[in-house]
């Protein structure tokens, strides 16, 4: 093979030499490159080159060089690259769903559906936004002092962002960051999850084809060490993963200085009152917590049914998973969930579930491994839960629905906020009114009324986590400003005395005289 870039990899041609469905998502293939495995078979899809701290070093000197001609081209030739993109993201749908499905082992509809209708609305609002959340804004003056100046807010790019992404979501989440990144006029420098890192490759040879300038947007592959290389290196670092790895990139990033955003763990409650429409609730309770197996940061891990309608959630819900067709991935679409892409992720469910069983839960549906030589984990749901629990309390991140009966609409709006995570919720009744006043008690940063998700969409509604699920937030004016630095500029008038009042040397005349001024202005009290 040949590394002629950092994104080279190598396929693997003999595709049936399997690999056991315990094997670590990226084993050792040799000290510079690392396996990447299809989680849907077990078998090795590639080799990728494992980047050590000077290559990542140099990659985000390259970057940093380059960086100030993408700022020269200004929004609309950002734009205009970010249009091309957009067009060849479409043209090539197919390319990128089997690309992402050989690496994830999620199904084409989620890719599709998910994935590339993310990504072609992402880069529509940033080429079209971008200008507008980073115009210069004029500021009116609080002080006597600075009457007559021209008082401005510059929003400039960083420099270099490293955006470390997860093995959820290889498109929409890793290289979705990059975007307003480079809408900003920064370089970006992406370091993909090790068991996901194709995806990632491929659209950097996608920006390259539509017009960004060499070493704009690079992406460099390997695991840990890779990542900590690059918080060391960059001026910003936005990352997405588990709460606990969150921590660790921002010590890390503390001892540069390097500010950081983070969209961590969650545990995201579903709130269904007396007064829902339940078979619509229970439709989305389904979708939400088994779409890509359950392994979005966003999905819905735990639900809180008001007494009088609990039975017939339960049995609606009960039937809906039961009717759910797993298994490999196919263009036939004819899979709904798909496989565990990270094989430690097993160990989680398994250990949740067998912990509420252990406590006293139902197992109507699933509850074990699937079958097949991948990584498959049966949906499942379970009822009688408690916050004794494991499945009610910690992030399983799988194809799993625990229900629990609440008294009333009080008990489950103490249970949803009785949590560690604050990423999303919703709120589902008949009375919208009703569903907005509960959600705006929901201890979270986005909460949604007879919906799930979908907000995320919204890429001008910001998204971000409270408590440990995150700092900063991605989408709206917030999720492209994180990646500038504010600059705060005062022009006097052309024509200005040659010795301000408060100029040196003092007098008591003339501070009297301001104190005086300033009392004048401001000492005047409140109107009774």
């Amino acid at each position: 093979m040949t590394e002629s870039t950092p994104g080279t990899v190598e396929r693997n041609e003999a595709q049936g030499n399997g690999v056991a469905a315990s094997a670590p998502a990226s084993s050792s293939a040799g000290g510079d490159k690392f396996a990447v495995h299809n989680p849907a078979t077990g078998e090795v899809v590639t080799h990728v080159k494992r980047m050590d701290a000077s290559e990542v070093a140099a990659a985000v000197e390259r970057g940093r060089a380059a960086q100030p001609g993408w700022e020269a081209l200004g929004f609309e030739g950002r734009a205009k690259v970010f249009k091309r993109a957009q067009k060849w993201l479409l043209d090539n749908a197919d390319r990128i769903v089997e690309t992402s499905v050989e690496e994830t082992g999620k199904t084409y509809n989620d890719v599709l559906g998910v994935e590339i209708s993310y990504m072609a609305i992402a880069f529509e609002h940033w080429a079209k936004h971008a200008e507008g959340y980073l115009a210069e804004e004029r500021v009116k003056g609080g002080s006597p002092f600075v009457l007559g100046r021209k008082l401005i807010v510059r929003y400039a790019p960083v420099g270099v962002v490293g955006v470390i992404g997860p093995w959820n979501y290889p498109l929409a989440n890793s290289f979705g960051d990059a975007l307003p990144a480079l809408a900003a006029g920064n370089a970006v420098v992406l370091k993909p999850s090790e068991v996901t890192p194709l995806t990632s490759l491929l659209m950097e040879e996608a920006m390259r084809e539509c017009g960004t300038p060499e070493n704009v947007f690079q992406v460099v592959t390997g695991e840990g060490e890779t990542g900590a290389a690059l918080v060391d290196e960059v001026d910003f670092v936005m990352f997405t993963g588990s709460t606990a790895t969150g921590k660790k990139v921002m010590a890390r990033a503390a001892e540069t200085l390097t500010p950081v955003s983070l969209e961590l763990g969650g545990k995201d409650p579903m709130i269904v009152l007396r007064d829902a429409d339940l078979e619509r609730a229970a439709n989305a309770a389904v979708y939400y917590s088994m779409q890509n197996a359950g392994q979005t940061c966003i999905s819905v891990e735990r639900v809180y049914v008001e007494d009088p309608v609990y039975d017939e959630f339960v049995g609606k819900v009960t039937e809906k998973v039961s009717a759910l067709r797993q298994g490999q991935p196919s263009p036939k679409m004819d899979v709904d969930v798909g496989a565990i892409i990270f094989p430690p992720q097993m160990d989680t469910i398994s250990a949740h579930v067998e912990d509420a069983r252990a406590k006293g839960a139902k197992v109507p549906v699933g509850g074990k491994r699937g079958a097949g030589p991948g990584d498959y984990w049966e949906p499942t749901v379970m009822t009688d839960v408690d916050h004794t629990m494991d499945c009610m309390r910690d992030e399983t991140f799988g194809p799993t629905l625990p229900v629990m009966r609440v008294r009333d609409e009080e008990q489950a709006i103490e249970l949803a906020n009785d949590s560690p995570y604050g990423l999303m919720a919703s709120v589902w009744s008949k009375d919208t009114r009703r569903g907005e006043r509960v959600a705006r008690r929901i201890e979270a940063g986005s909460t949604l009324v007879n919906d799930h998700q979908i907000s995320y969409g919204a890429v001008g509604l910001p998204m971000g986590g409270w408590k440990t699920s995150g700092l900063g937030s991605r989408h709206g004016a917030d999720g492209i400003r994180k990646y500038t630095r504010k600059q705060a500029i005062a022009v006097a008038p052309r024509l200005t005395p040659k010795r301000d009042v408060h100029f040196f040397p003092y007098s008591a005349r003339t501070t009297k005289i301001m104190g005086r001024l300033v009392k004048l202005i401001y000492g005047r009290g409140p109107k009774e």
